[in-house]
């Protein structure tokens, strides 16, 4: 085998090594470039939370990662975005983020000691890591930017922060410790596995993330202000949409330019579907037109720098005017989240809203007559065929934030204030689908919105864009016709 070839099959660079008199100017002449490094603001409310993490399991050594980064393709990686567990215990910001970094509680007499492993600044000068900050494409300052030293990271996250060469050291001693497993293959080496059971910790970590403090109400607030400004460019560029053969890359990359903005970037990949797409969940190919007479269902959220997101839908006609099908379906899925906004306070279960938006659905179908199996004994199941999902999720650092959470906590649990959820019925009426009318098929209409339990009810912190239908219109009209105010 030539060195070529191991070179590919090593998934290396087409980097040249650089000659010894350039590696030895590489080793002089740098000024000192030290930098400030505020406490992050949310430190206070991270530092609370590791106490709460260390009186659930006092005596035993927690290991959270921030993960890796993950090779998109050969010597490419994508954007790294640390694991929310690591981001919830640190406060953390996506953009000053290292991967590779872990945070370890260490047990003591009294409680714990919690200190985060990471990589220091690329050194420079001589020995065997004073080439990564011009060599190194994954973590050198020179190729993806100056990370900050040891002591500018214990500044910025008010905690211990030591090398990560340490870390396997400091794993190695015999004291029972709980993981956060699949994020770094070192930290699964070092500890064997299922030392303790590991499943209490990850649900402990998700429900604890259920109630939102003080300070993640305000980046909530934040993410979904950002995400209501990038709908409103969506809607300010759907004249321009219409005109191209791949309009929802158009969408997508309107809302996304807005989110690189404001934020780190997305919560998750942006759904931009337009006629018949809308009827697939899921759908990110955004590789359709966009067509005057068609509905756009946009479902997408702006990610702050502290990695928090909103989660907004709204299903807008293209046009400016829903045809009366594509209304007739708009103004019941905008009645069933109307009865599933009504539902929601504290001391409320968490599944009261989704049973209330899922009676209006049934009812306004059975009044269409399209009862699922038609006539006889039934099964308010089979409404799923239309609706396929659930009506909401609890949303924070994840988009479908607090999954690991035990149904107890979630989904048979009861709102509390500080949840955070979304409100989004929809109908998908396929293609293909046979049950229903011809003129209903293609169609789907979701509309979501984000809420934040308080002692007394809910509050909708996405009410800045339109819902109802005439307002919808209002809104598209007026965005296309270039008078919406916001140029």
């Amino acid at each position: 085998m030539d060195r070529a070839d191991v070179r590919q099959r090593a998934g290396a660079s087409h980097d040249r090594t650089p000659s010894p008199t350039l590696a030895e100017c590489f080793t002089r002449g740098w000024a000192e470039s030290a930098q400030a490094a505020p406490a992050l603001s949310g430190a206070a409310y991270a530092a609370e939370r590791r106490a709460r993490l260390s009186a659930r399991f006092p005596s035993e050594r927690i290991v959270v990662p921030a993960g890796g980064l993950k090779t998109r393709s050969n010597d490419f990686d994508y954007a790294f975005r640390p694991h929310s567990a690591f981001l919830h215990l640190t406060a953390e910001e996506g953009a000053s983020a290292v991967p590779d970094s872990v945070l370890v509680l260490e047990p003591t007499g009294s409680g714990h000691e919690a200190a985060v492993f990471t990589r220091p600044r690329s050194p420079r000068g001589r020995g065997p890591d004073g080439t990564e900050f011009y060599r190194d494409r994954r973590y050198g300052e020179f190729w993806v930017g100056r990370r900050r030293t040891l002591a500018e990271t214990s500044d910025a996250l008010g905690l211990t922060v030591l090398p990560r060469d340490d870390l396997a050291r400091a794993l190695a001693s015999p004291v029972p410790t709980r993981v956060v497993r699949g994020q770094d293959t070192l930290v699964d080496a070092v500890v064997p596995a299922a030392a303790k059971e590991e499943s209490e910790l990850l649900a402990f970590l998700a429900e604890s993330r259920l109630v939102k403090d003080e300070w993640e109400v305000e980046q909530m607030r934040a993410a979904v202000d950002h995400t209501v400004v990038a709908f409103h460019d969506v809607g300010d560029e759907l004249a321009t949409a219409v005109r191209l053969a791949r309009g929802e890359r158009w969408i997508e990359g309107t809302f996304n330019r807005r989110a690189r903005l404001e934020g780190y970037g997305l919560g998750f990949e942006t759904i931009a579907a337009a006629g018949a797409h809308a009827c697939v969940l899921h759908w990110m190919r955004n590789d359709g037109a966009v067509r005057d007479g068609e509905l756009l269902l946009l479902d997408a959220g702006v990610e702050t720098d502290t990695c928090y997101t909103g989660d907004v839908t709204r299903t807008l006609p293209v046009g400016g005017r829903f045809t009366d099908a594509q209304r007739r379906v708009y103004d019941l899925v905008h009645a069933a989240q109307t009865a599933g906004i009504a539902a929601l306070r504290p001391g409320a279960r968490f599944g009261d809203f989704h049973d209330a938006a899922t009676r209006v659905i049934a009812d306004g179908l059975d009044a269409w007559g399209l009862r699922p199996g038609g006539p006889g004994p039934h099964d308010r199941s089979l409404y799923g065929r239309y609706t396929v999902c659930g009506t909401g999720h609890m949303l924070g650092l994840d988009c479908h934030d607090c999954a690991g959470a035990r149904d107890s906590a979630y989904l048979d649990g009861v709102l509390e204030p500080g949840h955070v959820l979304t409100v989004e019925p929809g109908l998908y009426f396929q293609p293909d689908d046979l049950t229903i009318p011809a003129f209903l098929r293609g169609i789907g209409v979701r509309i979501e919105d984000d809420f934040l339990i308080t002692a007394d009810g809910a509050v909708c912190l996405s009410s800045a864009l339109p819902r109802a239908a005439d307002d919808v219109e209002a809104w598209v009209t007026a965005a296309r016709s270039g008078v919406s105010g916001r140029r």
